[in-house]
């Protein structure tokens, strides 16, 4: 560990537990190591995760949400790997599920929270926090979900009502010619992981134009892939995640991209004109 971000603060709003560390499990070993101190605010436990490992399918039981629990488990392990300290849950919001379903509706799940209400509770984090960046997913949540959507209302509603004004807001992207490369991949093996052969198809998959950011954690990419393996009930070791890894090598998961939407683009820049350091043009 080294100190060449001391006194740095981000922040990083999450739905669930997992989704920490394929976004930015990279970005945040990175400056956790180097001495940023790194807030990680989970919405909820992710009780409707679907158990990808036999062994543990009897923590979907629908009477005590088990699930949640065991996944509290999994990302203080993952963390632990990620080197984060600071990571807390929003309140007792429940996994809302997919739009459309039965848990979606009832009243405790995070879709059906007040907006308001939530981002009051995040701006306490906030104000105790006093982040110089924040980090979230984009308007539409990245593909969709329901509590994707819901971090990304939260978290930009809490930075208007903070009195403390985080300087950089980030939100998480995923450029097309990443995903084409993904997909072109999988086919070698005869994966149909992603369900399409047309980058086009796919929500989340942004214009390259959109990326402004890109940390580039190859140094941490063994870190981040032990945080993937904590969260063993949603992401399966022999499962297309890790397939992607050997297929297109460690460094498909350094590479970790951004949007500014608050703040300015500053120097240093790289061969594509993006920035390669969230704290850059923020003074301490």
């Amino acid at each position: 560990m080294h100190d060449s971000y001391a006194g740095y603060r981000i922040l990083l709003v999450h739905a669930h537990p997992d989704d920490e560390t394929i976004n930015n499990g990279a970005t945040m070993a990175l400056y956790a190591d180097r001495g940023a101190s790194v807030t990680l605010v989970t919405c909820t436990r992710g009780e409707e995760g679907e158990i990808l490992v036999p062994g543990l399918s009897h923590l979907a039981s629908e009477q005590g949400d088990q699930l949640g629990a065991h996944r509290e488990i999994e990302l203080e392990a993952a963390m632990k790997a990620l080197g984060v300290k600071d990571h807390r849950f929003l309140a007792n919001y429940r996994d809302s599920g997919m739009m459309g379903m039965p848990a979606n509706e009832r009243p405790d799940v995070f879709w059906q929270a007040d907006v308001d209400q939530a981002a009051a509770l995040l701006v306490e984090i906030i104000e105790e926090v006093r982040p110089h960046i924040l980090i979230t997913y984009d308007e539409i949540g990245g593909y969709g979900h329901p509590d994707h959507i819901q971090a990304h209302r939260v978290a930009m509603r809490a930075s208007e009502l903070s009195t403390w004004q985080v300087e950089k807001i980030y939100w998480n992207t995923m450029p097309k010619s990443v995903i084409a490369s993904g997909i072109a991949a999988m086919k070698e093996i005869g994966s149909d992981f992603f369900g399409t052969d047309n980058v086009d198809d796919i929500p989340f998959a942004k214009d390259d134009s959109f990326v402004t950011t890109l940390i580039d954690g190859n140094d941490y990419v063994d870190k981040k892939m032990l945080a993937m393996k904590a969260h063993e009930t949603q992401i399966a070791l022999d499962g297309p995640f890790f397939a992607l890894s050997n297929n297109l090598g460690l460094q498909v998961w350094g590479h970790e991209y951004y949007t500014l939407v608050k703040g300015q683009k500053s120097a240093p820049f790289d061969e594509h004109g993006r920035e390669s350091d969230l704290t850059s043009g923020i003074q301490l």
